[in-house]
Formats: structure tokens, C-alpha cells, sequence
């Protein structure tokens, strides 16, 4: 009633009511053709195609569409296609996502890939403790292009953009019903600095540790006296993260330039690794206790090891931890002195390094864990440690992996473009939602996943999402060569020979065993659902046979075993 109560006043303000004759849009394109039918329909008047209007006109009024209503109405022709792809169109869009902005970086398509990187730009949380568990939004910075890095502090979140402005995201304080102070959700921003390239802090997982942080950026210096301009250096600024104040700046030669820093040792014996654009590794020491102290001492940069005794060997990467440290090396199948430390069979993309156990990621999407397994935190479905990168089989194409004290997470994407986190390894404080008593194998967390979701971390509170899509990083996974995957049986001469790609029947049948040696039926259940997040099935159906598993439990307990009633 009141839609037709709106359109009649419409007609009658417009002068449009009980007309024969009015402006139709004909929805046709050269590659489409006209709509079906258009000619039977007397009486409608004649058609105007969208096609004679300026350009200019179209790309103004589809620039006032929201972002998701662009995408969809591209994908409907070729001629919408064409329009909606327009740079004019995301120029005004952009302005009118972030009206501060007016750099854009380089690539094919700048205007656009501003637009998408602020649109889908956020950062989520979901705090452990409480009787909310629900996923919320943090502030976004209206000054930010897109999100790229982000690092949880004891009080505070920090956040990189893409154009290098560092964000210092104040949390808002409150007192829990325990007495204990936690934070509800970042409410303020202040830009930190500008220039950076890159920032890290303490390596542990707990964040009580976290009192510095060091940001590696870029800084004009004054010349030589004689000499005319500025030169840019690389400087390594040391701030409190309780209020963002430096206390300790050190710069660098104009002929070094670095790319990454990470930490490595305690406090007193603080290691920062510089990771040069040319893959060498610089290292210095400095002692945290003494940096809030007015007074000025001299480090030594020193060449890493690694560097030193190996100069032939280039660094594409590091993770490191209080006491260790994994380096990605540049792949050299010719190369015949190439260490390998770690038996990889393929290129390693990414990593991630916990307290006692590491997983990594290769260039066909499998992922590798090694490490100790108490906790179950492999993944691997067991509890032994393993002394050798070991292949979790059901799980293939890891957006990100998060290796914390005693669990890790993996950012997985569904085929039908749905995203999931799963986890394994210690449940304890509710790290693992859904699964308290953790789990040996990868599981299926309760956690609704943003749909632009990027990369994760966790701490002993919170755990973190952040979402941001860059239209220009396109997958990287190679497919697998058939010879090469795992399960496939060697070809058999005969002719009726049963083929199982991807050793599947094998995969069901140790599925089986494993839920026969179940002493119980609860075990069962539990053990049923852990095997469910294993099987590569979309994310629908693990939902509709997780539910059907709770309710078959459920009935087995005597909860809820008679008829459904109308309330419930």
C-alpha cells in the first residue's frame, strides 16, 4: 500500500497519470540486441534506447550507484559493461568514498583500484571473553587508502595504508562485569607518521609484551653542506604504543634502502633484522630498557650470517618469533649450493612462524606444518610433533595461515567465493569459537567471515580480520601437475582398472576406521564433525551437515527428542 500510495503521487506530480504515452529506456545493447517482445507491446509508445544518451550523462548518474550495484550492473551486457568500467565513473566514486584523497598510486587502472581498496577497507574483531561473540567494526580512517598491514599492541591497533600513512587506532576502554579492564572497540584515529614501509613489534603472541614499536620509513634529510636538495633515507623510529610518542629514531646511509624489519630476542638483547630491496640482511641490537632514558648512544649495523657466509643467496622474506627466525629465499632450481634447510618440493609464497611450530604455504596452494603438536596445532589430525614440514592433504588454496602460542588459523575461500576460518590445536579462553575443547584437525570456527577478508591475527582477547581487496594482486597458485598430486595411483595396464583421483576412496576409508575407534557415540558426533571440516565441500553443505550433527546429538541426549512444537 505504500509503495503504490508513492507511485501514484509520483504520477500525479510528474503528470504522467492516465497517459498512454510516456519515456520507456529500452534495454538493449549492440551485442544483446533489442528486448524480446518489444515489438508486440502496442500502445507503450515508442522506446528510447539508453544508448542515446551522452556517455557523459550515463557515467554521472551510475557514478551515484553504490559500489556493489556498479559490479552487479556491469555484469548485466556489454554495453553496461563497458560504462561501469569506465575511469570516469570510479573517479567519482572515489571522490566520493574518500574526499581527502587525491594521490593515487600506480597501475592499470588507478581511479578503480582506489575505489575498491576504500569501499571494502575494514578491520573486524570478535572478543573471546563475554556473553557478546559477535563480529564488530572498528573505525575506518576516512584519510586511508585501502588497508594493508595491520599489528594488535597491549591498547591499540595500528594500521599501514597503501601509500604508506601509518594509523594509530585508539581503543575505548571498559570495565567488564569481573572487574578486569578491556577494550569494546577502536573509536579514535591519529595519523602516526607518514612514509613508512613497514612496522613490527614485540614477536610474541601475547601482546602485553608489545610496549615499542618500530616503523622502518622513509625520511628527506638535509644534504651535504656545499650541496644543494635533500636526499631520502631509510630510518628505523621507535614509538610507545601506549601514546604514540617516539623516544628513538636511528637513520641509515641514502645507499641502503630496506623493505621489511622484523624482531627476534628479549628486551635487553632486542635484534632488528633489515631485509634489503637487493635480499640481504642487516641485523643491530639495541636495548629497549634504556630507549625512554634522555640520552643518545650508537648501534652498529652488521651484516646478518645468512648474508655473510651465503652472498650468493637472496631473501624474499621473513617471519620471526622470540627466538627464531624463517627466511624465504629467492627459488633457483639451477642453483646447486642452495641451502634447504627445509625439504620443500615447490616455491614457498608465504609463512607464518609461532612459539614452537611453523606452516607454510607453497606456490600450488598446499600447506606444510612442522613443529610441536601437543595441542593438536599441526593440524595434522594426531598429536605427534613432526621434525619435517608435513602436508595437511584437506587443505588446498589458504588465502591466509596464523600460527599463535598453541592453535592456528587458516583463511580459507570457499568455490562458490564464500570465505571460512578454520582452526585447530587448544581451545582454551575461547580462541577457537565454537570448539572449546579444541581439536586435532582443522575445524570450522563459528565466525562470520567478511567477504573481502585478507589476512587474520589473534591474541589472548580478540581475534582480528581484516578486509581489503586489491583489484590488481590476482592469485598467484599454480595448478598441480597430474603426476604430482597426491593419492593419484600409478596407470594400470588393465583395461577395467577403478582410477581415484585424489585418493578419495583412501581418504573416506581412513575416515572410517577413525570414527570405528570411538569408544562412544559422543566421540563419534565429535569426531563425525572434525572429518566434515576435513572434505572439500562447499560452504553450505559443512554448515547443513554440522547442523544436522547437533541435532542428531541433541536427540541422542534426550534434548529435544520429541516433535518439533510451533515455538520452536
Amino acid at each position: 500500500m505504500v509503495r503504490r500510495s508513492r507511485r501514484q503521487k509520483l504520477q500525479k506530480v510528474t503528470g504522467l497519470c492516465g497517459r498512454e504515452e510516456g519515456l520507456r529506456v529500452k534495454r538493449s545493447c549492440p551485442s544483446c540486441g533489442p528486448e524480446p517482445g518489444g515489438e508486440e507491446k502496442k500502445g507503450r509508445g515508442n522506446p528510447i534506447s539508453v544508448q542515446l544518451f551522452p556517455p557523459e550523462l550515463v557515467e554521472h548518474i551510475i557514478s551515484f550507484l553504490p559500489v556493489r550495484d556498479v559490479v552487479a550492473l556491469g555484469q548485466t551486457c556489454h554495453y553496461f559493461h563497458e560504462v561501469c568500467d569506465a575511469e570516469g565513473v570510479w573517479r567519482r566514486i572515489c571522490r566520493r568514498l574518500s574526499p581527502r584523497l587525491r594521490e593515487q598510486g600506480s597501475g592499470v587502472r588507478p581511479w578503480k583500484r582506489a575505489a575498491i581498496l576504500n569501499y571494502t577497507k575494514g578491520l573486524y574483531f570478535q572478543a573471546f571473553g563475554g556473553r557478546r561473540r559477535c563480529l564488530s567494526k572498528s573505525v575506518a580512517p576516512l584519510l586511508a587508502h585501502g588497508y594493508r598491514r595491520f599489528l594488535p599492541t597491549k591498547d591499540h591497533v595500528f594500521i599501514l595504508d597503501y601509500v604508506g600513512t601509518l594509523f594509530f587506532l585508539k581503543n575505548a576502554l571498559v570495565s567488564s562485569t569481573l572487574g578486569q579492564i578491556q577494550w569494546k572497540r577502536a573509536c579514535r584515529y591519529v595519523v602516526l607518521c607518514r612514509g613508512a614501509k613497514d612496522f613490527a613489534s614485540d614477536p610474541r603472541c601475547d601482546t602485553v609484551y608489545r610496549k615499542y614499536l618500530y616503523v622502518l620509513a622513509t625520511r628527506e634529510q638535509p644534504g651535504v653542506v656545499g650541496t644543494t636538495g635533500s636526499r631520502a633515507c631509510d630510518c628505523v623510529e621507535v614509538y610507545l604504543q601506549s601514546s604514540g610518542q617516539r623516544v628513538f629514531k636511528m637513520t641509515f646511509h641514502h645507499s641502503m634502502s630496506f623493505k621489511q624489519i622484523v624482531l627476534v630476542g628479549q628486551e635487553t638483547q632486542r635484534a632488528l633484522l633489515l631485509l634489503t630491496e637487493e635480499g640481504k640482511i642487516y641485523s643491530l641490537v639495541v636495548n629497549e630498557t634504556q630507549l625512554d632514558q634522555p640520552r643518545s648512544y650508537t648501534v652498529q649495523l652488521a651484516l646478518r650470517k645468512v648474508s655473510r657466509c651465503l652472498p650468493h643467496l637472496r631473501v624474499a622474506g621473513m617471519a620471526s618469533n622470540q627466538s627464531s627466525t624463517l627466511y624465504i629465499t629467492a627459488f633457483d632450481p639451477l642453483d646447486q649450493q642452495m641451502p634447504l634447510a627445509l625439504s620443500l618440493p615447490a616455491k614457498v609464497l608465504f609463512c607464518a612462524l609461532g612459539y614452537n611450530h611453523l606452516g607454510l604455504v607453497d606456490e600450488f596452494g598446499r600447506l606444510f606444518m612442522q613443529g610441536n603438536n601437543r595441542y593438536g596445532q599441526l593440524g595434522t589430525g594426531d598429536r605427534m610433533d613432526r621434525g619435517e614440514p608435513t602436508q595437511v592433504h584437506y587443505l588446498q588454496r589458504p588465502i591466509a595461515l596464523w600460527c599463535g602460542l598453541n592453535h592456528s588459523l587458516v583463511l580459507s575461500q570457499g568455490s562458490d567465493f564464500s570465505k571460512e576460518l578454520l582452526g585447530c590445536g587448544c581451545g582454551a579462553g575461547g580462541r577457537l569459537p565454537g570448539w572449546p575443547k579444541g581439536s586435532a584437525s582443522f575445524v570450522k570456527l563459528h565466525v562470520k567471515v567478511p567477504l573481502c577478508a585478507c589476512s587474520l591475527c589473534s591474541t589472548r582477547e580478540c581475534l582480528y580480520m581484516l578486509s581489503s581487496h586489491d583489484i590488481e594482486h590476482h592469485p598467484t597458485y599454480r595448478d598441480l601437475p597430474a603426476s604430482r598430486v597426491v593419492g593419484t595411483p600409478e596407470p594400470s595396464l588393465g583395461a577395467g582398472a577403478s582410477q581415484d583421483p585424489g585418493g578419495a576412496a583412501q581418504a573416506c576409508e581412513e575416515y572410517l576406521n577413525q570414527i570405528h575407534s570411538c569408544p562412544t557415540l559422543q566421540d563419534r558426533m565429535e569426531k563425525m564433525k572434525e572429518i566434515v571440516g576435513w572434505m572439500p565441500l562447499m560452504a553450505a553443505q559443512k554448515d547443513f551437515f554440522w547442523e544436522a550433527l547437533d541435532l542428531l546429538q541433541r536427540t541422542a541426549a534426550g534434548v529435544g527428542s520429541g516433535p518439533p512444537t510451533p515455538e520452536s
